[in-house]
């Protein structure tokens, strides 16, 4: 979708929002009533709570007419079957990521982030003005999916450790918690990746099964207590500059909506992505300090390791792309706006934020 298509729809849906007060405006549509899947459990508020935000903004812009109930992880389906329950319509609609199912297609990683790739918002950019929601929407075909973006967590922290990372040696045999192709990367550097569900991250470091984990960041990671144990924090996430979270909606239900409901469901998911986003930049600041208090080590990862994974990490792209026409498709057009997008903030963004966080 191109963005002037997403501002016309998206400006519709404002219209019907201010015309729900009138309940003429939607008084000859049907009643609609859905279910949504989620990949997240209630007690982590911010991600869960995009799709409690959808839920609410549709009820209201609809003057209660179209209705969606949201369910944690585990509810209907475990968290990490959320796509296949929406593909196969045993739901409507779910809120996940694409890249806990890199196991189906390493492509489905672009709807959420590939390691040493864009920023939230150079994200948000290549989804809405760019080629992203064209591409991955494309793709998604094949799994019987609209997908819409549906939240970000801004950059993530690297990881707690249970002993320092000084250079890349430290990485050998240390068991760490990270999925996806942000642990192939970390396994081409000697660590050994588990894939662990967020519940079951504490009690594995607790008991010493591993020795580091990665799960979000300051607000996230202080309610699953990680700090308790592992008192080295380390950043970035350089597999996670950005993290988009999607709505999935089956196709078939999709198509069965009126127009209004398609422009206010696009409406409700686009505040539903900007605020979850607003809500990580207001809420980690204070957690991080927090965890500084409670005697949190805050560790940069060494040159040499960011050097060696980011050479394994365009390694793995290209030889995913040999084997992968999907995932070679979009990865052209993903890496052509990185390296343009990057060009302009690196003159602009990086060059502010630069003056202003050490200006004295």
């Amino acid at each position: 979708m191109k963005r002037r298509d997403f501002l016309k729809g998206a400006g519709a849906g404002l219209g019907i929002a201010a015309a729900a007060v009138s309940p003429k405006a939607f008084a000859e549509l049907p009643s609609i009533r859905w279910r949504l899947a989620s990949s997240f459990p209630k007690s982590l508020d911010t991600i869960y709570g995009g799709a409690d935000l959808l839920a609410d903004r549709l009820n209201k812009i609809t003057g209660g007419k179209f209705q969606i109930r949201p369910y944690a992880a585990g509810e209907i389906v475990p968290g990490l079957q959320v796509l296949d329950a929406v593909q196969a319509g045993t739901v409507e609609c779910g809120h996940s990521a694409g890249y806990y199912y890199v196991g189906k297609n390493m492509a489905l990683a672009f709807d959420t982030a590939l390691p040493f790739g864009l920023t939230a918002r150079q994200q948000n950019a290549w989804m809405y003005a760019g080629n992203g929601l064209k591409l991955t929407r494309e793709l998604m075909k094949d799994y019987n999916i609209v997908n819409f973006p549906g939240g970000s967590t801004g950059t993530q922290m690297g990881g707690w450790f249970r002993k320092e990372i000084k250079s890349l040696k430290d990485l050998q045999g240390v068991k760490m918690r990270i999925p996806g192709v942000g642990g192939q990367i970390m396994a081409r550097l000697g660590a050994v990746p588990q894939t662990l569900a967020g519940g079951d991250i504490y009690p594995a470091l607790e008991r010493g099964a591993i020795d580091a984990a990665e799960w979000i960041g300051p607000y996230d990671d202080e309610k699953l207590g990680f700090h308790k144990i592992a008192k080295n924090y380390y950043y970035p996430a350089f597999w996670e500059g950005n993290t988009q979270l999607s709505f999935y909606v089956n196709i078939q239900k999709w198509n069965e909506l009126p127009d209004a409901y398609k422009q206010a469901f696009e409406t409700a998911a686009a505040e539903a992505n900007l605020n979850m986003l607003a809500e990580y930049d207001a809420k980690n600041p204070h957690a991080l300090m927090r965890l500084v208090r409670q005697g949190v080590k805050l560790h940069p990862f060494p040159k040499d390791v960011l050097s060696a994974a980011r050479k394994a990490a365009l390694e793995i792209y290209e030889e995913e792309s040999k084997k992968n026409p999907g995932f070679a498709r979009i990865y052209a057009d993903w890496r052509k706006f990185q390296d343009a997008v990057n060009q302009w903030h690196r003159l602009s963004e990086a060059s502010y934020a630069n003056f202003i966080y050490y200006a004295k």
